[in-house]
C-alpha cells in the first residue's frame, strides 16, 4: 500500500477523533446554551449545515488545484472555527457557537474526501482495502476522540473550552502531515475528456445505490447517535458513561473497515448494503428493551457496524458510476445528498428524542432503514436492469 494512503488514514484518524470530541460534547453545550431543549442539537446540526455546504466547493475546489490545497484550505477552516468556539464559549453566546460549529462542519467536509483520495493514489487492485485502511483510522480515533473529551473537558473554568483546544491542536497536526504528503497537485483527467451531463449520472441505478444507502446509513446512524447523549443525560448516566457508549460505537464504527473491503470483493456492495440495513434494524430493536448502560452500548455496536456495512460499500459502488471527466461533480453530487441528509437528521434529533423518547425514536427508524433493501429487491425483479448487472460484477 502507497505511503500516501497510510498518512491520509492519520489525517481521517485526527478528523474522527475531533468528531467524536464534538459528538460528546456539541449536544451538551448546546442544552446550556440554547433558549429551549428543542434547540440542544442545533450546534450539531450546524456542524452538519456546514459540511454540506462545503461538499460541491470542496470538490470542485481540488478539481482545479488539488488535493492537497483542497485538505490544507478545509484544516485551516477548521483552525478558525475552533477560535470561534472558543470565544462563543467564552461570551456563552449560543449565535456565536452556532457559527463555530458551522465553519467547523465546512473543514470536515473537506476532510470527508480523504477516502476518494486513498483510492486514487492505490492502485487498481487495492482500492476496496485503500478505503477500508484510511476509514480504519477511526479505531485510533474511537480512543482518542472520548479521551480528549474527558481530559480536556475541565481544563478550563469554562466548562467545554478546553475541549475546542483540543480540537485546534488535532486540526494543525493534520495540517502538517498534510504538507509533508505528496498528493496530485490537480485532477489532470477531471478537466480533459468528454463530460456527461450531470442529470444522466444521477439517472444512473448504480448511483442511486450509492448515494441511496449512504444517505440512509449515515442519517440513520447520526440521527441515533446525536440524540444518545441526550437520551443517556435523562435516563441518568454520567458524562464518563456517555463517551464510553460514544467510544465504543465508533469501534465498531470503524474496526471492520480492515475486513469491509475484503468482504465486499467476496460477497458485492449489494449483498453488503443489504446486511448493513439489518444491522441498523438490529440496533433499534435493541433500543427498545434497556435504557441501561448496556442497553446504550449493544444499540449504538450494532448502529456503527450498520454504518460501516452501508457507507463504504457505497463509497466504491459510487467510484463505478462516472468517468474521470465527470469525476469532481459527481463526487460533489453525492456528498451533498449525503450530508445534506445528515444534517437534517442531526436537527431532528433534539426534537425527536425529547418528544417520542429514545425507544420510540428508534422505532420510528427501522422502516426508514430498510429502503436500500427495498431498493434491491426491486432491481432484482428485472434482472435486465442495469442495476442487476452492477450487482452480478
Amino acid at each position: 500500500m502507497p505511503l500516501t494512503v497510510t498518512l491520509l488514514s492519520l489525517c481521517q484518524a485526527l478528523l474522527v477523533s475531533g468528531n467524536i470530541l464534538l459528538i460528546a460534547v456539541s449536544p451538551l453545550i448546546g442544552a446550556s446554551l440554547a433558549p429551549t431543549a428543542n434547540w440542544a442539537t442545533a450546534p450539531v446540526a450546524s456542524q452538519w449545515l456546514g459540511l454540506m455546504c462545503a461538499t460541491i466547493p470542496a470538490s470542485l475546489i481540488m478539481g482545479r488545484l488539488g488535493r492537497k490545497r483542497g485538505f490544507v484550505l478545509g484544516n485551516l477552516i477548521g483552525l478558525i472555527g475552533t477560535a470561534v468556539a472558543i470565544l462563543a464559549l467564552r461570551q456563552q453566546s449560543f449565535g456565536l457557537f452556532l457559527l463555530a460549529t458551522w465553519l467547523i462542519g465546512i473543514g470536515i467536509g473537506f476532510g470527508q474526501l480523504y477516502r476518494f483520495a486513498a483510492i486514487e493514489a492505490a492502485p487498481k487492485a487495492l482500492r476496496d482495502k485503500a478505503i477500508g485502511l484510511v476509514m480504519g483510522g477511526g479505531v485510533l480515533a474511537a480512543f482518542a476522540g472520548p479521551w480528549l473529551a474527558r481530559f480536556s473537558r475541565e481544563l478550563s473554568e469554562t466548562p467545554f473550552l478546553g475541549s475546542f483546544v483540543g480540537l485546534g491542536v488535532l486540526y494543525a497536526l493534520a495540517l502538517g502531515i498534510l504538507l509533508g504528503t505528496r498528493l496530485p497537485v490537480a485532477f489532470v483527467e477531471a478537466v480533459e475528456g468528454e463530460k456527461k451531463p450531470l442529470s444522466v449520472i444521477l439517472r444512473q441505478p448504480i448511483f442511486l445505490l450509492a448515494v441511496s444507502s449512504a444517505a440512509i446509513g449515515y442519517g440513520v446512524m447520526n440521527l441515533a447517535m446525536t440524540a444518545t447523549p441526550l437520551a443517556m443525560a435523562g435516563a441518568g448516566h454520567d458524562f464518563n458513561h456517555v463517551a464510553t457508549t460514544i467510544q465504543w460505537h465508533v469501534v465498531a464504527m470503524f474496526l471492520p473497515s480492515f475486513f469491509t473491503g475484503h468482504l465486499t470483493a467476496r460477497f458485492g456492495a449489494p449483498g453488503m448494503i443489504g446486511a448493513g440495513c439489518l444491522l441498523l434494524v438490529a440496533s433499534a430493536v435493541a433500543a427498545q428493551f434497556d435504557a441501561g448502560f448496556a442497553g446504550f452500548n449493544v444499540a449504538l455496536i450494532l448502529l456503527g457496524l450498520g454504518w460501516n456495512f452501508t457507507f463504504l460499500p457505497a463509497t466504491g459502488l459510487l467510484t463505478q458510476s462516472y468517468q474521470p471527466a465527470d469525476k469532481a461533480r459527481t463526487q460533489a453530487a453525492n456528498e451533498f445528498l449525503v450530508f445534506g441528509t445528515v444534517a437534517l437528521t442531526a436537527l431532528l434529533a433534539g426534537p425527536l428524542v425529547n418528544t417520542l423518547g429514545w425507544a420510540t425514536l428508534n422505532a420510528l427508524l427501522i422502516p426508514v432503514s430498510l429502503l436500500p433493501v427495498l431498493l434491491l429487491a426491486w432491481q432484482r425483479r428485472w434482472p435486465s436492469h442495469p442495476l442487476a448487472r452492477s450487482q452480478k460484477g
